[in-house]
This record gives C-alpha cells, structure tokens and sequence, in this order.
C-alpha cells in the first residue's frame, strides 16, 4: 500500500443507509413488541371477562337454585304466641301501675282487664331496631303475659323491617326479623321470650346492630331447642328473603283483621282490625282501649239480629 493512500471511510451516503437501516429494525422490533402487548392485554381482558361472566353465572345460579325458603308455624306473616309463662318478663318488666288517686281524694277505678267472655285478637307489626318497639314492649309485656296466659287476649307478633337502611349497612333490622322468623320454625315455645330480649335490650339506631352470630348465641341464652338448627338458619340467613316480602305485604296491606289498613309505622298494633294510637309507654291507656275494643265487639255479638214480621194475610 502506498503512503498516499487513505482508509475506505464510507462516504456520507453510506452512512446515512445505515442508519436508516438500523432504524428501520428498531422501527419494526417495536412494532412487534406493541403488538404482543396488545394480543397479551386482549389475552387478559379476555380471561378476565370470562371469569367475571362465569363467577356471575355461578352466583345467578345458585340463587335460582336456592329454593326461597318460609318460616314454619307462621299465619300471614305473624307467629301467634299462645303459650308463654307470665315469669318470663317477671324480673324485667315493671309491673302495670296501679292508678293514684284523683285530687278530690277519691281513689280512680282499677285498670281495666280483657275479660275471657270478650277475647281480643292482637296484632303486634315489630321492627327490631325500632326505639318506639322497644318501648311499647317494655312497657307492655307483663299485662300482655297475663292476658294470654288468662286467655283473655290472643297475641300475633309479625316481624317486619322498616329500618333496614339504619345500621351501617349490615341491615340490621332485615336481619333480626329472618332470625326471629328461625327461632319461631324451630323453637316456638322460645319466640317470646326471644322476642321480648331483641326489643329489651335493642341496639342503637345507626350503629351495626348484632351480628348473625350474636343473634344466635341470644337465641341459645332464652333456652331454644335444636339451636344448632337455629344457628344455622340465622348464619346462612334463611329467611331473610321472606322477612323482606313479609314487610312488602304489610306495607300494601291490609293488615290482618282489618279492611284496609296499611303498614306505616314501626311497632303499628292493630286490635281487632283496629289501629291503636295512643301512647306507646302507658300501659294503662293501651289496656283500656283493649277493654273498649272488647266491649263493643261483645256488643255487636250480643245484639240480636231484628226478626222480620210476617205480612198479614189478606181475609178473603
């Protein structure tokens, strides 16, 4: 080789060629890269969906193939209480008060009673979260032993959910009607006594109210039969459904024994077809418009039907 002869350096066309070539391959290696992720991320999307669409499947199915379950022992949504010992709520109800004195001196007449000869048909409509259901039980409950013991009262409770939006979403109160509504299919001797502890010792309006777990565990504490059964009923919220549609038909009405009253408030007692409003905490005030139901529907019975009198024959 000479000393006058240079390097093949390429020239500034060549250069550019490569570069435009190399280019091209990074060009086309992301293009390739872009699509598989593509057909991965559809890959994905794909198998997601499909499993969404089957977990929802599965869920769809297994509540159509869940059969919707209705509490045994129950008569138009109620559960009639036709044996219960008057010292179930003996220590925890005061008992009904006995009327003071008038200003003259002069002592008022004893607090009326239903009398045997005049039964009365009582129909409790009760929200478990309710403070206004709590109260009337609290200060009901001894008299209302006492008349059904005596036979003088029959008494319905229905368990039904109006505040079901008040308890942190756990829907407390749609929970505690399917739980009362398992204690009364399983152990019906113990549904008052059941009842009656729900609504004297109530959770707060607003809080979570008691779990499944701890409304069983109550239901144990008021001496239940087959409580594994009734554990197992208010767990798995077997009659939860029902407790909804229980409240729906209430609300549309009527209400048992009556013509066309409605459900519209928490607790609504009906007495003979008729709506009692007077003030849940005076026992003294419900027994007497017991007494007064009573007695006009003994009035009704006793009044005799007119005979109709024969025409006269004409004399021929």
């Amino acid at each position: 080789m000479s000393s006058d002869e240079t390097p093949n350096v390429p020239t500034s066309r060549t250069s550019r060629e490569v570069v435009r070539e190399k280019a091209q391959k990074v060009h086309a290696q992301q293009s390739r890269a872009r699509i598989m992720r593509r057909i991965i991320i559809g890959a994905i999307a794909v198998i997601a969906v499909g499993a969404i669409g089957t977990a929802v499947t599965l869920a769809v199915s297994a509540q159509i193939s869940k059969p919707q379950l209705s509490p045994g022992g129950m008569d138009n949504d109620g559960i009639l209480v036709s044996d219960v010992s008057a010292t179930a709520v003996a220590d925890e109800v005061p008992a009904t008060p006995s009327p003071d004195a008038t200003d003259a001196g002069a002592a008022t007449t004893s607090t009326p009673q239903p009398t045997t000869s005049s039964s009365v048909d009582i129909h409790v409509y009760v929200d478990y979260l309710s403070p206004d259901a709590g109260e009337f039980e609290r200060a009901n409950a001894r008299q209302l032993v006492n008349w059904i013991t005596e036979g003088a009262a029959t008494v319905t409770y229905h368990p039904v959910a109006l505040l079901t939006a008040s308890s942190n979403g756990t829907k407390y109160s749609l929970r505690a009607a399917g739980a009362a509504a398992c204690v009364a299919t399983h152990s019906p001797a113990q549904f008052y006594a059941f009842n009656h502890d729900l609504l004297e010792d109530q959770p707060e309006v607003n809080t979570d109210g008691y779990s499944d777990s701890e409304l069983a565990d109550i239901a144990g504490a008021v001496g239940s039969d087959s409580i594994k059964s009734i554990r197992s009923c208010i767990e798995d919220q077997d009659y939860v459904t029902w407790a909804k549609e229980a409240t729906s038909r209430a609300l549309e009405g009527p209400l048992v024994g009556s013509d066309d009253l409605v459900l519209s408030s928490a607790p609504m007692i009906v007495v003979n077809g008729e709506a009692y409003v007077g003030a849940l905490d005076d026992p003294v005030e419900f027994s007497q418009f017991v007494l007064t139901v009573s007695n006009d529907a003994s009035q009704e019975a006793a009044t005799p039907s007119p005979t109709p009198t024969p025409s006269p024959t004409a004399t021929p």
